[in-house]
């Protein structure tokens, strides 16, 4: 376990005497080790341990810190709130599950609209983590056939909601590692308006078709580290947002996100939006293998949802068995313009796309290569494909975009391996 002090402003040495005085020692934080069963869990997967963990929690807390930790067996519980200094630590065969009573998880005010409490969040803590290697499942399958009766259930805005599995929020120094998440109801990990996040060597999973429940989405957050993950999900593999569709402001941007030997299965992809309303800076994404996902590499937005949105890097991808190898689009839940589409005026959410390249990227067995579409009142800038080879049956459409090649190489079946539409400038190399 990491443990993580910040410094003492020197105000006056009789005040920082005091402080350090205050101030739990570093071994001690480490050390400390609170045992929910020493506060009457049961452990039985029948009775609710809620109460019991979350008095270990409170009680490693008013040690200065320490270690949560949750032994072999289930652990059934409602939702519980994670502070600084706090390691949950799920032992190998212990399993975190999620209460079946959906009256357990309130609804509250997140992520600036309705929702409901999840199951382990954090509230502006800071050098907070779940580690080992037990199971985080959020029991998610009674809220799945709910959502399946009512149209946008769970999406943003809507008065339908259900909770997502793992919130930090306002949370600085958070840790995520070793563990598996899965079968939430909703979004599955989701870091909003954090900075220093690293989460590594997780697996995250959920049924192929399970509504929503997106692996990890990086909100409005910075500093972030996804490296090792194995993702086989029914929605985004990840997908970094930064703000609702239509929002009234301000938001903030995602930024400076590495993304790094990861493994994605099922699941919809990794994309940067479609809620980009705080924009997204500087995310580097290499060494990922896609495999039976609906799409390989997406960004998209619309003129609802948009900013600045780029200086981002994909490199050393390989793709088989994709519908969709590369969308850059503008026009989101689509791909293509439709037929006619006039320039509009320039918003505070007009999207702003530039800055993208995709190096060292192979796609086999590809139902078609993509699209990047910009919008005409704003074109996708400065998108650069190198060392980009495709087999697919339909080709890479090109619209309001400036795209410069070298040594690219788009096999289409059923036509032109790269198709250019109104407004599509390609630069050869």
């Amino acid at each position: 376990m990491r443990i993580r002090f910040g410094c003492v402003p020197l105000f006056s040495g009789l005040v920082v005497l005091g402080l350090i005085a205050a101030a739990p020692s570093p071994a001690l934080a480490a050390s400390t080790v609170c045992d929910p069963h020493s506060y009457g869990a049961k452990v039985d997967g029948v009775t609710k341990d809620t109460t019991a963990i979350q008095r270990a929690i409170d009680a490693c807390e008013q040690r200065g810190g320490g270690t949560v930790r949750l032994s072999a067996g289930t652990w059934l519980s409602a939702p519980i709130v994670l502070k600084s200094r706090i390691t949950l630590q799920l032992d190998k065969n212990a399993t975190l599950l999620g209460s079946p009573n959906h009256d357990d998880f309130p609804a509250i005010t997140e992520f600036k609209a309705p929702g409901r409490q999840s199951l382990v969040s954090a509230t502006n803590a800071s050098n907070v983590s779940i580690t080992g290697e037990g199971v985080i499942d959020g029991n998610g399958q009674s809220w799945w056939d709910e959502a399946r009766t009512v149209k946008d259930h769970g999406v943003m805005g809507s008065d339908h909601t259900r909770p997502r599995l793992v919130v930090f929020d306002h949370c600085q120094h958070v840790l995520v590692e070793g563990v598996t998440i899965q079968n939430s109801p909703m979004w599955q990990l989701v870091p909003y308006y954090s900075d220093d996040v690293t989460i590594r060597n997780i697996r995250v999973l959920a049924p192929q078709h399970s509504p929503n429940t997106d692996a990890i989405d990086p909100f409005s957050s910075s500093n972030v580290r996804i490296d090792h993950v194995f993702a086989d999900v029914g929605d985004d593999d990840v997908a970094i947002k930064s703000g609702m569709a239509n929002s009234p402001g301000p938001d903030d941007p995602s930024r400076d996100i590495a993304i790094t030997d990861c493994n994605f299965q099922h699941g919809h992809g990794l994309s940067i939006g479609s809620e980009m309303a705080g924009g997204a800076q500087n995310v580097r994404t290499e060494r990922i293998h896609f495999d039976g996902t609906d799409n390989g590499i997406r960004v998209k937005a619309n003129r609802d949802r948009g900013n600045n949105v780029g200086n981002f890097v994909f490199r050393d991808i390989d793709m088989k068995n994709v519908k969709n190898a590369i969308i850059i689009s503008e026009y989101y839940p689509k791909i293509l313009p439709p037929d006619s589409d006039p320039a509009q005026p320039v918003t505070r959410l007009t999207p702003h796309f530039h800055d993208i390249t995709l190096e060292n990227v192979t796609a086999t067995d590809i139902v078609s290569a993509g699209a990047i579409a910009g919008l005409p009142e704003a074109p996708v800038r400065n998108v650069v494909l190198k060392n980009v080879h495709i087999q697919a049956q339909h080709g890479l459409a090109i619209s309001n975009a400036d795209v410069s090649v070298e040594n690219v190489s788009v096999q289409a079946a059923d036509g032109s391996g790269i198709i250019k539409a109104a407004g599509g400038n390609i630069t050869l190399h």
